[in-house]
């Protein structure tokens, strides 16, 4: 049996990523201060923003929880 690959889906991880950065300029953090409070780094973090990586529903875990807000609430876009 041969290895499945999974192709991401850009405009999901777009969407997403845009969702955080709007999410952290409301509150006026860096994505220095985001990724402290999540627990993840900066570099990362910018990664989601831009949409070029397919982060995992753990990270999302650790950035709804930066925010207090529901994990839900972050995939509403």
């Amino acid at each position: 049996m041969g290895k499945k690959s999974f192709k991401y889906d850009k405009v999901l991880c777009r969407k997403f990523g845009k969702k955080i950065a709007e999410c952290r300029k409301d509150r006026e953090w860096t994505q220095e201060e985001l990724a402290f409070k999540a627990g993840i780094s900066a570099s990362y973090l910018g990664a989601i923003e831009r949409g070029t990586t397919d982060t995992t529903i753990s990270t999302v875990k650790r950035l709804s929880k930066a925010f207090r807000t529901e994990l839900s609430e972050l995939l509403k876009f």
